[in-house]
């Protein structure tokens, strides 16, 4: 199966599924932290270089997540124009995802945290799904939302008790990495992607 791993810099995400024998590659603007099969570059560059069988979109979440509606207004209460622009255009980068997924019949998953209001407004589509880090081996919460088109849920492989469970993600300090750092997929979710969508 070819396995195209959007807007991924890490590999985790496509060694997972090369180790199950898939042809996965990654694309990302960012060279990739494992070598191996990554296209360095402007994903939409890559969406019809080849057919690929399954997309697994890790999209910028800058200016879609409930974490940052409030940027979109003035301390005055009016728009902030420049950061709803921003907004506009992340959303048609995200729906070009799921064009893909309606006009190609292409497996599609995008990741995303959860949205704003009007993030869903324009894109308009809700999630299937909301998933957790400590559903699959690791003791971290994170929320994270997947909008699946022709894939079923994933399922939990290793729960964390509640005693257990940490918020570090939440909780790390500002620093020049910290944007790449939480955007790293944890591995246990990347092999249950694997193993239940391969």
């Amino acid at each position: 199966m070819k396995v195209l791993v959007a807007c991924e810099f890490s590999g985790i995400v496509r060694e997972a599924f090369r180790k199950k024998g898939h042809d996965a590659w990654s694309c990302d603007l960012l060279p990739t932290e494992i070598p191996g099969q990554h296209i360095h570059g402007d994903v939409m560059d890559s969406f019809f270089i080849t057919d690929w069988d399954l997309v697994i979109a890790h999209l910028p979440c800058t200016y879609l997540s409930n974490s940052g509606v409030r940027w979109l207004y003035n301390k005055d209460g009016s728009h902030n124009h420049e950061r709803w622009e921003r907004m506009r255009v992340a959303s048609y980068f995200f729906m070009g995802f799921i064009d893909l997924a309606r006009l190609h019949n292409i497996r599609v998953c995008i990741e995303n945290p959860i949205p704003h209001k009007h993030a869903k407004r324009m894109i308009g589509y809700n999630y299937n799904q909301i998933i957790q880090p400590y559903q699959f081996g690791h003791t971290t919460s994170k929320a994270t939302c997947l909008w699946l088109f022709g894939l079923p849920k994933l399922k939990s492989t290793n729960v964390i008790q509640k005693q257990d469970r940490t918020f570090d993600i939440h909780r790390m300090a500002p620093g020049p990495n910290r944007q790449k750092d939480r955007s790293r997929t944890f591995q246990g979710i990347a092999n249950a992607m694997a193993e239940q969508w391969g």
